[in-house]
């Protein structure tokens, strides 16, 4: 290899290997190969070329792709897992974004070299990034990241931040394979996978300050009162976990004594002018540390402070334990899966916001219900599903005639339990979409008051306010629903551009709307509509035309149908700026 024809350049690069491929090989050649080449067939070659990928080479056990984007590499590497969930090999995958070069035949250098190291630390059917590639991509899509922290690999000097991506995709196709179980209805599946439990420690105070050891009782209170604002944690009430105070436990006895799956433990520090809070979430059944974080604050105003942290780790914790939940339920047998797993992987269906993920998002929430009719949550989220469907025009023909009956569903999910935020919140966003909004606030307003971190509670008000003409204010909500939750779902900057669109902050909205990687037919509406009232009609009829290639039969009366403008001054604005973007009329 010459120097002369050496081509160096920054690329996003995806090194994939068969786990066990040797073993597999001695146990049944046939029988692998065959498999190999139907992944590479069907899955491999079609998704990498599908996401502008060029495969550098194949091996008999993997392949390295490169890509023009990281976004590319990583979309491309989970869409693959998906589509190889069936079959027998279980691929890893790494995605690094470094300087290579190649000799016309093959590609060569650092970045190359720690994609394939990243990919050697992935577990089978896992997908794990360089910290490059995470600092790219993630506010722009919408998976979980677990931080593995600094990775020291062979041949690469330094550590590499790794993160590895928790595919709900494997626990969704999990829960979607489950066989039908002889379980009869109203049968409760085991304590730790029905309602998560936890215990909150005392936080410990690390100065000698006493009045941070006021501070610290505090803290530790608010935690507890803000946490039990969520049904679907079991939480410790504080006479039980106080017991426990000044002494030195490990947390897998504290978990064994109260009976629970988390315990939540933290310190307080002060220093100078400043004060520090670290937090760390344990799981006490398995001894792992689930989640941690610290928080550095000006020592101003204590209980301002105490009041901000209290609601950062409070918003935080719910989604950390039901991330953790769902990688659990990853890891279990499908035969022992029940109504709470059918219920994390429909949250993650009904997150993407597509058409046949929502149908299938309400077929597992029907099957959590039918294994406990009284499961409130399984029948809230059902709700919610319901509602998608009703606001994007797909409950026509898609449920039965189930989306119309919802009324009495709402009816029946309140009756069971009226202090469930998500009730609350799922029959205001129902009565949205039939433009009852007295009720839609009467609903969003008893949400906010059970459980005022909630982000989609918070969120789905700051839709509300959008809606009823006052979108200054919602995008006030909805930005602190976004702070609330920084693993927020991708939906949020959907929700957050509209609403910049109404309050005519264009180039707000199509910022707003750049983070979404893959816009559906209403997002490039108002992408067009922004760029059209901005006097750029290049991108506006651009994304008009995205709109009719992904609906060639979509329409400016079409896409109304769907938005529940109160003012119709809000409601003309909108039209006017998709017929100055030149959208069908009709």
């Amino acid at each position: 290899m010459s120097g002369a024809s050496e081509t160096r350049r920054l690329a996003a690069i995806l090194a994939a290997d068969v786990a066990g491929y040797t073993k597999l090989v001695e146990y049944d050649t046939s029988g692998t190969v065959a498999a190999w080449t139907a992944a590479r067939d069907e899955v491999v070659k079609p998704q990498v070329e599908k996401h502008r990928g060029k495969i550098v080479k194949l091996t008999g056990d993997g392949f390295l792709v490169e890509f023009p984007t990281v976004l590319d590499a990583v979309n491309c590497a989970i869409t693959m897992q998906e589509g190889l969930a069936s079959n027998t090999l279980n691929f890893r995958f790494g995605v690094n974004l470094g300087d290579i070069f190649d000799d016309d035949e093959d590609i060569h250098g650092e970045g190359v070299n720690v994609a394939a190291r990243l990919e050697a630390l992935a577990s089978p059917g896992g997908i794990i990034v360089s910290g490059g590639v995470y600092d790219q991509i993630r506010n722009r899509i919408n998976v979980e990241f677990e931080d593995m922290g600094p990775q020291q690999v062979k041949h690469v000097s330094n550590p590499i931040q790794a993160f590895a991506i928790k595919l709900g995709l494997v626990s969704e196709a999990l829960s979607l394979a489950l066989p039908e179980t002889s379980e009869q209805p109203g049968s409760s599946p085991e304590p730790d996978t029905w309602k998560p439990s936890i215990a909150v420690l005392p936080f410990d105070n690390m100065s000698n300050d006493a009045e941070q050891e006021f501070f610290a009782d505090g803290l530790t209170e608010d935690i507890l009162t803000q946490l039990s604002r969520f049904n679907e944690l079991f939480v410790i009430s504080r006479n039980s976990t106080f017991t426990f105070k000044g002494k030195a436990v490990r947390a897998k006895d504290v978990a064994q004594e109260l009976g629970v799956r988390y315990v939540l433990e933290g310190s307080v520090r002060k220093a100078g002018n400043r004060v520090r809070v670290t937090a760390q979430l344990i799981d006490g059944v398995e001894d792992r540390h689930v989640w941690a974080e610290k928080y550095d604050r000006d020592l101003e105003d204590i209980f301002d402070i105490q009041d901000e942290m209290t609601a950062a780790i409070t918003s935080t914790l719910p989604g950390r334990i039901e991330a953790d939940g769902h990688d659990r339920a990853r890891r279990k047998p499908t035969t022992n899966m029940r109504a709470y797993e059918c219920v994390l992987a429909g949250k993650v269906l009904h997150h993407r916001s597509e058409r046949d993920a929502n149908k299938k998002a309400l077929g597992l929430l029907e099957r959590a219900i039918k294994l406990d009719p009284n499961y409130v949550h399984a029948r809230a989220w059902r709700l919610c599903v319901m509602a998608q469907a009703g606001a994007y025009g797909w409950d026509e023909g898609e449920f039965d005639g189930s989306f119309v009956e919802s009324e009495e569903e709402i009816r029946k999910t309140l009756e069971l339990d009226d202090s469930d935020a998500d009730s609350h919140r799922v029959a205001g966003a129902i009565y949205i979409t039939w433009r009852e909004f007295d009720k839609a606030m009467m609903h969003h307003e008893k949400a906010l008051s059970l459980n005022p971190n909630y982000d989609l509670v918070v969120v789905q008000y700051g839709e509300l306010m959008t809606w009823m003409g006052h979108a200054e204010t919602g995008i006030e909500w909805i930005t602190r629903a976004m702070q609330l939750n920084p693993h927020h779902p991708l939906r949020f900057w959907s929700h957050l551009g509209r609403a910049y669109s109404v309050a005519h902050r264009y180039e707000d909205a199509i910022k707003a709307f750049k983070h979404i990687n893959s816009p559906n037919a209403m997002q490039h509406t108002y992408i067009a509509a922004s760029y059209a009232y901005l006097g750029d009609m290049v991108n506006a009829e651009k994304h008009t035309g995205e709109v009719l290639v992904a609906s060639p039969d979509y329409t400016i009366n079409t896409h109304m149908a769907t938005q529940y403008f109160k003012e119709p001054a809000d409601r003309d604005h909108h039209m006017e700026g998709l017929i100055k973007a030149r959208l069908p009329l009709d």
